[in-house]
């Protein structure tokens, strides 16, 4: 974000200071704005913070700490000395500015202005309301650490630097937003992330310009990503710390902000969307049998329902091995339709399951199965068939471990239905390759996002084929242009 407003410098007079901050802030009129004045060797001190954002306990004992200079110390010409080494915090620092102190103030952190000084000292005793970290709803795994991001900012880089305890990973912050302010964490690895990319980054986050961030990363998102109506997702998004740090240790880049328990990684392509953190849980055989499984999952997600319609349309495209595939009951409604409202049918139900009490998801389950499926093949509204195949679908659907890529393919599933409804085999052929070179086309942060396919690599390829054994994955991929191209230490670059 531009800061565009000229910085308003601390006045010597703290009475000036009280009437700014009485008009910035709203002292006196908003509850929640703490404001405590003291007097300190015979100088008024006063106390600015935030209630609900800081650490109560902390306060009090900053307090204490202040009226006991009066107790023990007599020097009135370096008051603002004495109370900088009394301040009981190991975050102390000094600001010239009442705009920044502003900001630090609705960040969480306290400022204290001493009478006849130009600087005010701020003291970080942020204490966010928020949950414990505990596993993510969307992304379990069978072993694996349960711990997973929460809506604090702090907790989050903590939770990454737990795992990668290197003096060289960087947590810069930003802020985004005139009114939010909202903290933005950037994370990498100095040594190893692209300089370039971490400087475009930085670049796009400064550029946001908005009050406020109220939907937080993925409104960040919108403004870092070019292709607004594109469906399909051009960052990949985390709650998993070891994901996260996974990614970090590759070479990329990782933005974590504040009130969100996701963190974006950057950049992506198609196939980061489709692996799993349970890959890399199990054995190597047993985590690309994981693998294969799930591609052909999302595959069926996408081209099962178009390919069934057409040979449901034209059975002589059959062999005759395979001619039971069809709908063996045409129905009162033509099969396209029966598509399209399965479809349908499937997205109320999952939109219904989330915002059904859990209590009540089980009775409306039985509900959609029982009820509303079994009747409506009763009364000929949907055949066997179509609710086979839909129902499949949904379930590859529902297999994709990205929650954007899957929706983005239902679009791309319903746009192939359509196109072969319409146009019957030239349809499906002339949509198929258009769907793929819209795939080709797209671009995260310069980055093709159908790599390593194209352009093609062989050797990431092989990697996301098969779960390759971490002592012989060692090597970061090229996709990242990362300055420190060996994972394993023994081996140096040449």
């Amino acid at each position: 974000m531009t800061d565009t407003k000229d910085k308003s410098p601390i006045s010597p007079d703290i009475d000036d200071i009280e009437a700014f901050m009485k008009e910035k802030i709203g002292i006196g009129i908003s509850f929640d704005v703490g404001f405590r004045e003291m007097v300190v060797l015979k100088n008024k001190i006063q106390l600015y913070y935030l209630n609900g954002l800081v650490d109560s306990s902390i306060i009090v004992q900053i307090m204490k700490v202040l009226v006991q200079i009066n107790d023990n110390e007599g020097n009135r010409k370096k008051v603002q000395e004495i109370i900088e080494n009394r301040l009981v915090h190991q975050q102390v620092e000094r600001i010239k500015s009442l705009d920044e102190a502003v900001d630090q103030i609705l960040s969480g952190l306290i400022v204290i202005f001493v009478d006849g000084e130009d600087e005010a000292f701020v003291i970080d005793v942020r204490h966010y309301p928020g949950r414990t970290p505990e596993e993510p709803d969307t992304e379990h795994v069978v072993r694996g650490s349960r711990d997973g991001y929460t809506e604090n900012v702090i907790e989050n880089t903590a939770l990454t630097r737990r795992r990668i305890r290197d003096e060289r990973l960087r947590h810069e912050m930003l802020k985004v937003g005139e009114r939010s302010k909202m903290d933005v964490c950037v994370c990498y690895l100095h040594d190893v992330a692209d300089e370039g990319l971490v400087k475009l980054i930085k670049k796009k986050i400064r550029e946001v310009e908005i009050d406020g961030m109220s939907m937080a990363d993925k409104t960040l998102e919108e403004f870092m990503i070019n292709s607004k109506w594109n469906p399909y997702p051009m960052v990949r998004y985390t709650e998993r710390p070891d994901v996260a740090a996974h990614h970090i240790l590759e070479g990329h880049v990782v933005i974590i902000v504040d009130t969100s328990p996701s963190v974006i990684i950057l950049p992506t392509t198609f196939f980061h969307h489709v692996q799993h953190a349970e890959e890399y849980r199990q054995r190597p055989a047993v985590g690309s049998f994981i693998r294969w499984a799930r591609f052909l999952a999302i595959l069926a997600s996408i081209f099962l329902l178009p390919m069934w319609l057409l040979f449901a349309m034209d059975p002589t495209l059959l062999p005759k091995s395979l001619s039971f595939i069809g709908p063996n009951e045409e129905g009162n409604i033509p099969i396209t339709v029966q598509i399209i409202l399965g479809i349908l049918g499937v997205e109320f139900l999952r939109m219904a399951a989330i915002h059904t009490p859990t209590p009540l998801s089980t009775a409306m389950g039985l509900i959609a199965a029982v009820l509303i499926g079994q009747i409506a093949i009763d009364v000929g509204m949907l055949s066997p068939e179509v609710i086979l195949y839909v129902s499949i679908s949904a379930i590859g659907s529902y297999v994709t471990p990205s929650y954007e890529l899957s929706v983005a393919n239902k679009l791309g599933r319903l746009f192939l239905v359509i196109v072969t409804a319409i146009f019957g085999v030239i349809g499906f052929a002339v949509g198929f390759t258009a769907y793929l070179l819209f795939l080709v086309s797209l671009k995260s942060l310069r980055t093709p996002y159908f790599w390593p396919f194209i352009p093609f690599n062989l050797r990431a390829i092989t990697h996301i084929l098969f779960r390759i054994p971490v002592p012989f994955n060692n090597k970061r991929p090229s996709i990242v242009h990362p300055r420190n191209t060996y994972s394993q230490p023994l081996k140096k670059d040449s």
